[in-house]
């Protein structure tokens, strides 16, 4: 897998969180508090988020993604 894609799918993830969290936000706004949407939105977050994660730690577990400290030098 090449840097652009690893790049790119991150990104996807990101922009399907932030989408979702919006989405929770429209949602309590208009629904206010009448269904669910709010929560599965919200939900649906969160999962993105650990999945995330997830994905990130098993990236680093098998060497696809080599972590780097933000000064190197020490």
């Amino acid at each position: 897998m090449n840097d652009s894609l690893k790049t790119l799918l991150i990104i996807a993830f990101l922009v399907l969180i932030l989408w979702n969290l919006g989405a929770g936000l429209y949602y309590m706004l208009v629904d206010k508090g009448q269904t669910s949407r709010t929560v599965n939105a919200l939900t649906r977050r969160i999962g993105l988020s650990v999945a995330l994660i997830l994905l990130l730690v098993l990236a680093i577990y098998m060497g696809w993604v080599t972590p780097h400290g933000v000064n190197p030098t020490r």
